[in-house]
């Protein structure tokens, strides 16, 4: 897999949620922020919300390394979804039903639980100001900003920052228009990604039903999110709006996310495989 020959590539979903993703396991990878800007473009090139790169290993407790890039050349730590895709990958890869994969993010234990669906231990929620980060301390269930209809979010960190936004209803919010105000807000240092969600359902039968858009730092809206997700069910637990446990209506699909009593987040949704092939080393020109 060589710029001169071209890179082989795989397209994966989570939910409507897609990746490019390259395997660098077997050589290094010649990428920069241009180049992936280049394969992400929707007309030009493949199109994906996030480039995603397996690496080998940098410890004996994990399978592979996973390195993500967001479509406008950024490079983001964390991101649910994705991990999922790379996680059936490297199971199927391996014949096995749990793999461990590495991430700036850390170490995200990852099992199968039916033939397309996979459940991600994405660890631990970040609840303090300075994990998310904010640039101020700030109580993060009540950050106390806003912009029209969305006023007021929870932030929390999952690897990646994000603002929760509860609002009466979802389908009404310009998120186009105020998304990328939200992540660009002075109380982001690094940006956040931007949520805006309605309680359905408190709890049935021990599980809650919050429908849930996001607009994503670097990528803009997408489908779905799972570290959104995840973010999501712990803002309303943290709210008293729901228990620790919610199916995440996304526009994509469902994830299934339960908030832990040893604090990680359990996130349990589909993949797909797409397609396989090469991109043609006339892209970088």
């Amino acid at each position: 897999m060589t710029d001169t020959t071209g890179l082989d590539f795989l397209k994966m979903h989570g939910l409507g949620n897609d990746f490019v993703v390259l395997d660098a396991r077997a050589r290094p990878l010649d990428l920069d922020a241009a180049k992936v800007r280049a394969i992400a473009d929707r007309r030009t090139g493949l199109g994906c919300d996030q480039l995603v790169v397996i690496e080998p290993a940098r410890s004996n407790l994990s399978d592979a390394w996973m390195t993500l890039w967001n479509a406008d050349g950024s490079a983001t730590a964390a991101c649910g979804n994705a991990t999922r895709c790379v996680a059936w990958l490297l199971m199927n890869e391996a014949k096995t039903d749990h793999v461990i994969i590495e991430t700036q993010a850390g170490l995200l234990d990852a099992e199968r639980r039916g033939e397309w669906l996979v459940a991600v231990d994405m660890g631990p929620a970040r609840l303090d100001w300075r994990e998310i980060p904010l640039a101020k301390a700030v109580d993060t269930v009540h950050v106390g900003i806003g912009v029209g209809a969305l006023q007021d979010p929870v932030a929390v960190s999952m690897g990646n920052p994000h603002a929760v936004f509860f609002v009466d209803d979802v389908a009404a919010i310009d998120l186009a228009a105020l998304g990328p105000v939200l992540e660009h807000h002075d109380a982001f240092p690094e940006r956040a990604n931007i949520e805006a969600a309605q309680i359905l359902a408190p709890a049935e039968d021990g599980c809650g039903r919050i429908r849930m858009r996001v607009w994503e730092r670097g990528t803009g809206i997408t489908s779905a999110c799972g570290t959104g997700a995840c973010a999501t069910l712990v803002a309303a637990s943290r709210r008293g709006l729901t228990g620790r446990k919610a199916d995440v209506i996304l526009d994509g699909g469902v994830l299934t996310i339960e908030w832990l009593r040893d604090d990680h987040v359990l996130m349990t949704g589909l993949v797909a495989l797409v397609a396989r092939g090469r991109i043609e080393p006339s892209l970088w020109s």
